[in-house]
């Protein structure tokens, strides 16, 4: 649907309870996206969930379980990838409108976008959980994380999986707006919050694409001072060194994934986005691999 220059996308998986990102899905985001960038009339986008309590939960893990060779897991990964960094570097703004469980590909999804608004409720949650299944965010997220939130930030969500609030991810920068849910009317309240999220996101998107709003905020001195001292190599070097040793403390070195993702984020920091990717991506089929084989490897902070 089309509202004002504003191409609202409803996600509903009617087969399932959760929105989870398999191919039939993918597919047909892609065929929707792509028929969003073909239309002149569209000058920007908001992607939303029409299922209460869930935004997009992840990836469908059945459709990696299905795969029967390492070159099938690595399509299904850069198909991700790609997807993700096409809405990254859209011609027009995608606005992500969260409401209920945003984790693993979703969480990945959301961020490619160039800007989110969550509901301040007790059901929207923001995490990458997939290190507690022996894998590692596989889509972009080791990527992005760090360069959204710093560092220490993106570390702790992706070696010990746990699950955001709306609240703490708007502190964190992981979201830039809130949105109070609403009370029951004629309508239930799970309806009538996701109503006015949307209506929300679509005055903001066409906002971004009128230039009357941004996305960019002015940093203070704090953060000013953080980005500076994040960009001395040395200072990287030690927290990569002090992650990787709290790792191998808790770990013993028996689980791959915290160690693959550290050195996923630490290639693309160092090396570029095209390397990290590629890291990414030759990473989670040694970790899908070893899923398969072993079955489930559980990661947890103390």
């Amino acid at each position: 649907e089309v509202k004002d220059n504003v191409a609202v996308v409803r996600i509903n998986d009617p087969t399932s309870k959760v929105n989870t990102l398999g191919r039939h899905m993918q597919a047909e985001l892609v065929e929707v996206i792509n028929e969003i960038w073909g239309n002149s009339a569209v000058k920007s986008a908001v992607l939303i969930s029409s299922k209460p309590g869930s935004f997009i939960a992840g990836a469908d893990l059945n459709m990696f379980q299905a795969c029967k060779t390492a070159e099938e897991v690595s399509y299904l990964l850069q198909a991700g990838q790609k997807m993700f960094e096409q809405i990254e570097k859209s011609p027009i703004p995608f606005v992500a409108a969260i409401n209920g469980s945003c984790l693993g590909g979703g969480l990945e999804f959301a961020i490619a976008c160039q800007y989110r608004i969550a509901t301040k409720s007790k059901k929207t949650i923001l995490g990458t959980p997939e290190v507690m299944l022996g894998l590692l965010p596989g889509a972009g997220g080791t990527q992005r994380l760090p360069k959204m939130v710093g560092l220490p930030a993106a570390f702790d969500m992706m070696l010990t999986g746990r699950n955001i609030k709306a609240d703490k991810a708007k502190k964190m920068g992981l979201v830039h707006q809130l949105v109070e849910p609403l009370g029951p009317g004629l309508k239930s309240a799970e309806e009538r919050t996701i109503e006015y999220l949307e209506e929300v996101a679509v005055d903001f998107a066409k906002g971004l694409a009128d230039k009357k709003v941004t996305v960019e905020k002015k940093k203070g001195l704090m953060q000013k001072v953080q980005d500076f001292v994040m960009g001395l190599p040395p200072v990287r070097k030690q927290i990569y060194k002090t992650v990787h040793n709290k790792v191998m403390k808790q770990s013993k070195g028996l689980y791959p994934a915290p160690l693959k993702i550290i050195e996923c984020v630490q290639t693309g920091i160092e090396k570029g986005n095209a390397a990290g990717y590629l890291s990414e991506s030759e990473v989670s089929i040694i970790t899908f691999t070893i899923r398969l084989v072993k079955h489930m490897h559980i990661y947890t902070s103390t």
